[in-house]
Order: structure tokens, then sequence, then C-alpha cells
């Protein structure tokens, strides 16, 4: 006992000399949103939103517990998954589905000149999040 009394100090030493960095969810970046329509039955949300994403800006990287669709209203939405890869360009007038659950982590960016915006629609469990931020996986960008 004597012999683990005195490895306490000797660790949290180490501990404020060598902190193991944490990784953070990577926050969206000129992202705005604006609830269309909402509404909850039979234990799932069904929300309908705008997203304005400026040029320059992404959603963060995130996954979906639910179901997730949209359109493209105004401006070009490039996809990325988590193996860094585009997996999509969608412009004006384009639809997109998305995967749920945490096994399809992914980002969307505005690369060009002008908003983008995109109707969206998801269908959760009752009471969750609509995306789940998580950190990079490793890409060089955000």
């Amino acid at each position: 006992m004597t012999a683990i009394r005195s490895l306490v100090p000797a660790a949290v030493a180490c501990a404020a000399l060598f902190p193991v960095p944490v990784a953070s969810a990577t926050p969206s970046v000129g992202v705005e949103a604006r609830i269309l329509a909402q509404s909850t039955s039979d234990g799932q949300d069904f929300v309908t939103k705008e997203l304005t994403i400026a040029p320059g800006g992404s959603t963060g990287w995130h996954w979906h517990p639910g179901q997730v669709y949209g359109v493209i209203r105004a401006g070009t939405l490039t996809h990325y998954g988590s193996d860094c890869a585009i997996d999509g360009v969608y412009p004006t007038g384009g639809a997109i589905t998305e995967q749920s659950g945490p096994g399809y982590v992914h980002l969307g960016r505005n690369l060009g000149p002008d908003p983008l915006v995109m109707w969206v629609g998801y269908i959760d469990p009752a009471g969750s999040a609509q995306a789940n931020p998580v950190p990079n996986p490793g890409c060089p960008f955000e």
C-alpha cells in the first residue's frame, strides 16, 4: 500500500507534464440554419431546415442518427467522406441523401464564391440531435 501511495504523486506529476492530447469535434464554419417545419410523431422527429453555408464555410465533420435528404437551392455542395475523398458534388437543383450512423462520418463544404443554400429534411429518433459532431478524421482540411 505504501508503494502505491508513493506512485500517486509521480503519476499526477507525469500527467501534468505530459498531457494527453484530446481530439475535439470540428465545429461548423459559416453555417446558418432556419427551421422551416417540425413535428414529432410515433417516436420520431421530422424537421425541415434551410441551411446556408457561406463561401469557404463547412458543416464540420459529423454523422447523423437518422435519415437525411435534401435539395440544393443555390450554389454547389462539395461532400467528403472520412477517407478525405470527395464522394459527391451537388449543384443547384441536385438532390442528396446521406447514410446514417457513426460509421458514416462526413463533411460538406462550400468551395464556391456564392452562398450555398439547401433545404434539408431529417427523420430522427425523437429528442436526438440531427447531427453528431466528431473530430477531423485526419484530412488536411476542416
